[in-house]
């Protein structure tokens, strides 16, 4: 029997706008939850060593698996690769609440519990992002970029702010309740839907080989084509000079101010990314997406730049709201391109590797970063330090100083990353010289 007919645009489209917003609930249960254990972490063995291992053990399980999950997304019907891995997720999450119930919680549980989330992710992303260029027209990929940014925005904005009403409410227990409780709506609208299955494109008709020598096609899929690795390689660059920033702006915010503040200044940079993505899924992007990422990418920079150039927290809190705004579009950019110029039955893999590139950037960061600024740039601006009296009189010295010495160098070379990255003719003219591997069947006047 002809199932075709089934799948008209506006089916797609509706499946696609069920889905989105199952995984939108997931992801703020799921942010309520990690921020709520990182908080229970810190109050009950005061290191910020254990802290930090846990964002370690979020991000270096999938790092590892990422090339092998990619193979098995394309291998596997998509959306129970989505199903089975949102319920590893969510069971490995509610295991924490009986231990925390009797008081048998131990930190080796937290972390077991976020490997074990990280192994879900690496699965979980590539699927739905792979999934979504088979539910969205073309020509509106960008815009449901711009959605799925606007889920972790809207996550990393009231997460923080709820979970510590929550945790004086209902208590640790009822949060991690809480989050299986958005796990369940999301599986459901999983369950309630099907999904197309990708057509086997020409370059990749050869019978099934090991999951090594798919993992591998993938890899020369990407090196097979110039204008890809540009792409991957420039996203690697920002993503290690984000990732230094990242991890020390909480200490330059501190040096010359409260804890108060720094909250607010974070809550700002929040509601940056929120109006980020709500224009991207409004607008989709700018026509030529590869110069708005580099646009915005350079745009990041200077307020990287900015940011360091004096104490002050008002300027801080400016620079943060200008470059989260970016972050949506640069992200939403990148994916609508890779959405478009990548065989859809190749895209696990590709998506996977893009994730382990991207992701590999930032242990690499967190690792160079307190040593650069500890042993070297704030050596410098010390009160009798070498730069004291050149650079010191243009942005001071003392405590701090060298982060945002730091801050400025990296935001210089945000900047000239993304200058570099135009002037490569295979990236600038992806989207003119690479052809599509989509081929967009919606009918024009249909919307998301």
């Amino acid at each position: 029997m002809n199932e075709m007919p089934e799948w008209t645009t506006a089916y797609r489209i509706r499946v696609f706008n069920l889905i989105w917003l199952g995984q939108v609930i997931s992801i703020i249960g799921s942010t309520l939850t990690s921020f709520a254990l990182g908080v229970w972490v810190y109050q009950n063995t005061d290191s910020v060593t254990q802290y930090a291992l846990i964002s370690l053990c979020t991000i270096l399980p999938a790092i590892v698996i990422s090339p092998l999950a990619g193979s098995l997304v394309d291998r596997w019907d998509r959306r129970w690769v989505m199903i089975i891995s949102d319920s590893g997720s969510g069971l490995s999450t509610l295991a924490i609440a009986p231990l925390l119930l009797f008081g048998r919680l131990e930190i080796w549980h937290i972390y077991l519990a976020a490997i074990a989330a990280s192994i879900c992710g690496a699965f979980q992303m590539p699927a739905y992002t792979a999934m979504t260029t088979l539910l969205v027209p073309k020509e509106y990929l960008g815009r449901a970029s711009g959605m799925s940014q606007l889920g972790l925005s809207v996550a990393r904005l009231i997460s923080p702010l709820l979970a510590g009403l929550l945790i004086e409410t209902i208590q640790m227990q009822g949060v991690i309740l809480l989050d299986f409780t958005t796990f369940l709506f999301a599986l459901l609208t999983l369950l309630l839907v099907r999904v197309p299955n990708p057509k086997t494109t020409s370059a990749h008709q050869a019978e099934k080989s090991s999951l090594l020598e798919e993992a591998a096609y993938g890899w020369n899929y990407i090196m097979e084509r110039p204008s890809l690795l540009g792409l991957l390689t420039f996203f690697a660059i920002s993503n290690f000079l984000v990732g230094v920033i990242w991890v020390l702006a909480t200490p330059l915010v501190l040096s010359f101010t409260s804890a108060t503040v720094l909250g607010i200044v974070l809550s700002i940079g929040g509601s940056g990314m929120l109006i980020g993505s709500l224009v991207m899924s409004a607008w989709g992007g700018p026509q030529r997406r590869v110069e708005g990422m580099l646009g915005f990418s350079i745009l990041g920079g200077l307020c990287i730049a900015i940011a360091g150039l004096r104490p002050s927290a008002w300027l801080f809190g400016v620079a943060v709201f200008l470059f989260f705004l970016g972050r949506p579009i640069i992200g939403g950019c990148n994916q609508v391109i890779l959405q478009k110029k990548v065989a859809p039955d190749v895209q696990g893999r590709v998506f996977a590797l893009s994730q382990m590139i991207a992701g590999a950037a930032l242990p690499l960061a967190y690792l160079i970063a307190g040593p650069l600024a500890d042993k070297v740039f704030e050596p410098l601006l010390a009160t009798d330090g070498p730069l004291a009296g050149t650079i010191g009189k243009l942005i001071g010295v003392g405590s701090g100083r060298g982060i945002g010495l730091l801050f400025v160098v990296v935001g210089i070379f945000t900047m000239l990353t993304g200058v570099a990255a135009y002037q490569y003719p295979p990236l600038r003219l992806i989207e003119k010289e690479l052809p599509d591997a989509i081929v967009d069947e919606a009918e024009a006047e249909i919307k998301i």
